[in-house]
């Protein structure tokens, strides 16, 4: 029974090391991002509907490469808009991101990935792209330049 609990204990920590956390506010996001010095990336999905979405998520989000990279470097934040009832958003959090829809996205793209800096200005666009999280990680500092 020991030993159960301390692989299950072990699995915790090791979840919670390696997760990034994503940010659901913009005023947290650039509070937080000229507290570090860092830039925003942005991410407009559709959890539960949009195919390139869920791709993006399991290919380049969930990676080490960018877990780590994204750790020391930036601020992330979700605007998400699923379509299922299971996974609906405050009422709040929903205006939330049809302002920033309104704001960052206003062709409706998804997914669409925006580097900001620390004050909201865009410095790059982006979605989907086939390409490995090195080189997506790559291309997201490619517009901080």
């Amino acid at each position: 029974m020991k030993k159960v609990f301390l692989f299950v204990a072990g699995l915790f920590i090791l979840a919670n090391v390696s997760a990034q956390s994503w940010e659901t506010n913009f005023e947290t996001a650039k509070k937080l991002a000229s507290e570090k010095g860092r830039n925003i990336v942005l991410v407009f999905s559709g959890s539960d509907w949009c195919i390139p979405c869920m791709k993006l998520e399991k290919t380049i989000w969930q990676s080490q490469e960018f877990i780590n990279d994204s750790k020391d470097h930036f601020v992330l934040l979700r605007a998400d808009f699923p379509k299922k009832k299971t996974n609906s958003l405050s009422e709040e959090q929903q205006a939330q991101n049809r302002q920033l829809a309104e704001t960052y996205n206003k062709n409706g793209m998804f997914p669409c990935v925006l580097v900001l800096d620390k004050t909201g200005k865009v410095l790059g666009t982006t979605g989907y792209k086939n390409i490995t999280p090195t080189e997506y990680v790559a291309l997201l500092h490619s517009f901080e330049k």
